[in-house]
């Protein structure tokens, strides 16, 4: 094989006695020499890898070099390497020009690149699992907390399996070009970055779908059915395939299950609780509708003592096992934190900030639910506002989305009952009040515009009482334009204490 430059071998980089045998010096050599060789492959690593993935301390600086001929789109070539290192005065530091002429000229072709870039990234993996191994060893000399302990080892180790290079500085130039990239793929196909549907068509309208880092908050008055909105968001999006995970610290499972059985078999919850009578029919509609539930990746965790560090180290395992898109917390309030603050406003703030901070290292949507403050119960006339949120003002600055379901105070329990889905906060688009209708006996939420399944046919309905508003609600266009939200006085002071319960 050819020189290897003067460094090679005693000025590497030793960052721990355990990495030390982890790399492969030919393999970084023959990959260098292939992005000189042929442009094409001198973009592909330079977009893959950084210079982290190599282990020679002069291997580090041609790639940074190839680096930056590339972010001033010249085409790389050995003239324009060697001008670039010479600029940089680091000419010497990688071997000289003798060094820059041998890796030249090392391999014949770039035919073999692929090969060369899977040798180069298995050992950096290699070094990267040691590292993370180490530190998690240092870890445990300094650990007084068994939940924390694991926690921190599973995320060393989940962040080398995501090839987690979080934290590095990126120039400007390849967040540039990634955007240009993002735009054409729009231009091409509008729906090539929507996010998980809900189901709500006005909804995903205003919103493309739940997008992958984003916390949702969903608040409501006790009653109004923010569990039930949820689950049917669960159920629209593991229908079409997506894996979804409920982390219910109010329900038991068998209660999560007997809704979304309710609403998917059409039959009344009155009958599945005992209050109305069972019939033939409605249990085989039951049974069939269990076949196609049990097809669906929802993944249902009932503890009541989950903590947004277990509830991570359990994202994390159902991600690598099972894959995950989506993630709902019921809720907020109930959950414990994971360290003990001086008040339970701080405690609810660590929460919100720890689910944001999952949701992004996961890459998927979390829907969190929230109670209201007393406050919002003693003036049932007008709309819930963002400072309306219970516990604490830090709720609404995490949250990129901020979801209230509104019934009037004087409306009374009907089949299918007008509400409203009020989109208070969206950091990535518009907010807007959306009207849903309620059917209580199938504890399912409707777009306005949509036929609501009639009851089954042992026991007809009598006449929706809600008919005529529901029809002057139905001649409403999709296309109509979105009503819009007013301003909070809230949305300029996130940290008001006005309303929140200490």
């Amino acid at each position: 094989m050819a020189n290897k430059p003067n460094n090679s071998k005693t000025n590497v980089n030793p960052s721990a006695a355990l990495t030390m045998s982890y790399f492969n010096l030919d393999a970084e050599q023959s990959l260098l020499a292939c992005a000189l060789l042929d442009d094409n492959v001198a973009n592909d690593i330079v977009l893959d890898l950084t210079e982290d993935d190599f282990y020679s301390p002069a291997h580090k600086t041609v790639f940074r070099a190839m680096q930056s001929v590339s972010r001033q789109n010249k085409r790389l070539d050995f003239v324009v390497l060697t001008d670039e290192l010479e600029r940089n005065a680091e000419i010497e530091s990688v071997g000289g020009m003798d060094y820059l002429a041998t890796l030249a000229t090392s391999v014949p072709t770039a035919a073999n690149f692929a090969s060369y870039l899977d040798i180069v990234t298995r050992e950096s993996a290699k070094r990267r699992i040691a590292r993370a191994c180490t530190g998690i060893l240092g870890g445990l000399k300094q650990a007084d907390d068994r939940v924390k302990m694991i926690s921190a080892a599973e995320k060393a180790i989940f962040d080398v399996g995501q090839n987690n290079k979080g934290g590095d500085l990126a120039h400007i130039s390849d967040t540039i070009r990634e955007f240009i990239e993002r735009c054409d793929m729009l231009y091409k196909d509008p729906n090539s970055f929507s996010g998980i549907k809900t189901g709500f068509k006005r909804f995903d309208k205003i919103t493309n779908g739940l997008h992958p880092g984003d916390l949702l908050i969903l608040a409501a008055r006790p009653g109004c059915g923010k569990s039930s909105f949820a689950l049917n968001i669960v159920e629209y999006a593991a229908q079409r395939g997506h894996t979804c995970a409920i982390f219910s610290l109010e329900m038991p499972r068998i209660q999560i299950i007997q809704r979304l059985m309710c609403g998917i078999a059409n039959v009344s919850m009155g009958k599945v609780t005992g209050s109305e009578r069972l019939v033939a029919d409605d249990l085989k509609k039951l049974i069939d509708a269990s076949d196609a539930v049990s097809g669906l990746n929802i993944f249902i965790d009932d503890s009541s003592l989950n903590t947004p560090a277990k509830i991570m180290s359990k994202c994390r395992n159902l991600k690598a096992r099972q894959g995950l898109d989506l993630v709902v917390v019921d809720y907020l309030q109930l959950m414990q934190g994971d360290e003990k603050s001086e008040n339970r406003q701080q405690d609810v703030s660590n929460i919100t900030r720890n689910l944001k901070i999952m949701a992004k290292e996961l890459g998927v949507p979390v829907i969190a639910l929230s109670q209201m403050n007393r406050l919002f119960e003693r003036d049932k006339d007008r709309k819930p506002m963002l400072s309306d949120l219970r516990e604490s003002g830090a709720i609404e600055q995490d949250a990129d989305m901020v979801l209230f379901i509104n019934k009037s105070a004087d409306a009374e329990d009907q089949d299918a009952m007008p509400l409203e889905l009020i989109v208070a906060k969206n950091r990535n688009g518009e907010t807007a009040d959306i009207p849903l209708l309620w059917v209580g006996r199938l504890v399912h939420f409707f777009d306005a515009k949509t036929s609501v399944p009639e009851s089954d046919s042992s026991e007809r309905a009598p006449k929706d009482p809600t008919a005529d508003a529901q029809a002057a609600v139905q001649e409403m266009a999709d296309d109509a334009p979105l009503p819009t939200a007013p301003p909070t006085d809230s949305e300029n002071d996130f940290n008001t204490e006005e309303g929140i319960d200490a």
